[in-house]
């Protein structure tokens, strides 16, 4: 695909990083000539210095022969305006970032699409409504929803009292009369390896292990974990960021008890005056006499989201020293995630990798519905919808020649979602939520053309 990136900021350097892996013709251009010199020298791809709303440096991109235009600048107005010129001069597909969450929520009425813009992408939108998944998710590390939760793909680290520990995929799977989970991936303790695990893979202390789930799978889990999914009620937020704001305003709209604090003065004020139902505090977050005197110890989980990475890190270990069940980390550092099941904090997350995970499925060939790459792992979940003309349409799981390093995690059939085993029969307006190691993505994708 010929693929054109407007903006050379984090969102926009991350993507170009990932689709050049992917050996997709890359365009990348910016204004900055230091962040297009970097990207030029770590990078496959071509670099364009220039302002992407100038038709003249589009046409010198060869606007009108792009697969597809991505505006990720860091001023909204650019990437509207980008996506609009991108589609009259040719493009065939367009995505705008955007940070006013308004534009998404009305979108339909307003009718982006007439004008020249197929998606709206809001990374900060993208992680407060993660924030929002992983405390109704409390017992797991990570989460993720297909169609509504009628799938759900969860991330656990197996302690030593797992009653499935030392057991294989197969024997685990007797001790419940009817299956409402699948382990898709598996990554051993102290290791970087992947492993998609079959019938005769053995379960160890200390793997991070991802499931999918249907319903009820997730209490079933929990009891054979030893995790509990209790309830979360009382949350704090360090940080009043968008995404402390969105996270905020959000959580107590749906009954949660909210404390956010917020070092500038000014801001907290206006924080307070928006946000009726939310319990502002002017202060350092940093601070372990305002976290005790807020009752950090009674708080069920902490969420920090500052702009600053390592403040977030600290805080979060701060809170997980006073007892606090359900830590949250924003990171910018992509190297952090590697650290964070060792330091003690329950889930980072990286608004350039969620922005990536929403933008990757318009790459992805077959129609993909929804994808999401694994924290920490070389693995993609990709959910694709059967079309009659797919090869695996109207076939048995088993009959498929499936790729070794990829594996069938459950479909979603009549807005139900269901464990499908070797026998279970593939059909028309299915969607199957597959799990694939880089190396099969392709063969996978082939399936589903």
């Amino acid at each position: 695909m010929k693929i054109i990136i407007a903006g050379a900021g984090e969102v926009g350097f991350h993507l170009a990083k990932l689709l050049s892996y992917e050996s997709q013709e890359i365009t990348l251009i910016d204004t900055n000539k230091e962040s297009l010199a970097y990207a030029d020298n770590h990078l496959d791809i071509k670099v364009l210095k220039g302002d992407a709303t100038s038709i003249s440096i589009l046409k010198e991109a060869r606007v009108s022969n792009s697969d597809l235009v991505i505006a990720v600048t860091a001023s909204e107005t650019t990437n509207i305006t980008v996506c609009v010129l991108a589609k009259q001069l040719g493009a065939k597909r367009t995505i705008a970032r955007i940070s006013n969450t308004e534009f998404i929520t009305h979108k339909d009425e307003v009718g982006f699409t007439r004008f020249g813009i197929d998606e709206l992408i809001s990374p900060e939108s993208l992680a407060a409504s993660e924030i929002e998944l992983l405390l109704n998710q409390s017992a797991f590390n990570e989460s993720y929803q297909f169609e509504d939760g009628a799938l759900t793909m969860v991330s656990l680290n197996l302690s030593r009292t797992a009653s499935f520990v030392g057991k294989t995929v197969k024997d685990a799977a007797k001790l419940f009369s009817e299956i409402h989970f699948v382990p898709i991936a598996i990554q051993r303790f102290g290791t970087q390896y992947t492993i998609i695990p079959r019938g005769d893979t053995q379960f160890k202390e200390g793997d991070t292990v991802v499931f999918i789930t249907s319903e009820g799978g997730g209490e079933e889990l929990c009891k054979m974990t030893g995790k509990t999914n209790d309830p979360i009620k009382d949350v704090m937020i360090l940080g009043g960021s968008k995404i402390g704001y969105k996270t905020s305003r959000d959580l107590s709209s749906r009954n949660f008890n909210v404390k956010l604090i917020e070092k500038d003065k000014d801001v907290a004020f206006d924080f307070a005056d928006e946000l009726e139902n939310v319990l502002v505090i002017n202060g350092d977050g940093r601070n372990v006499e305002l976290l005790e005197e807020e009752n950090i110890t009674e708080m069920d989980a902490f969420i920090s989201v500052t702009g600053n990475s390592e403040t977030n890190i600290m805080s979060c270990l701060v809170a997980k020293s006073k007892g606090v069940r359900k830590t949250i980390a924003l990171v910018e550092n992509m190297d952090y995630f590697e650290l964070s099941h060792s330091i003690g904090i329950d889930t980072l997350i990286n608004k350039k990798l969620l922005a990536a995970n929403n933008i990757f499925r318009y790459i992805r060939k077959g129609e993909v519905v929804a994808m999401t790459k694994l924290n920490n792992m070389n693995a993609e979940l990709l959910e694709f919808r059967v079309k009659p003309t797919s090869k695996i349409c109207n076939k048995i799981i088993k009959d498929v020649e499936f790729p070794r390093s990829a594996i069938i995690g459950g479909v979603i059939r009549e807005e139900k979602g269901l464990i499908a085993l070797g026998d279970f029969k593939i059909e028309e307006g299915d969607y199957i939520v597959v799990c694939c190691l880089p190396r099969s993505i392709k063969k996978v994708e082939k399936l589903f053309l």
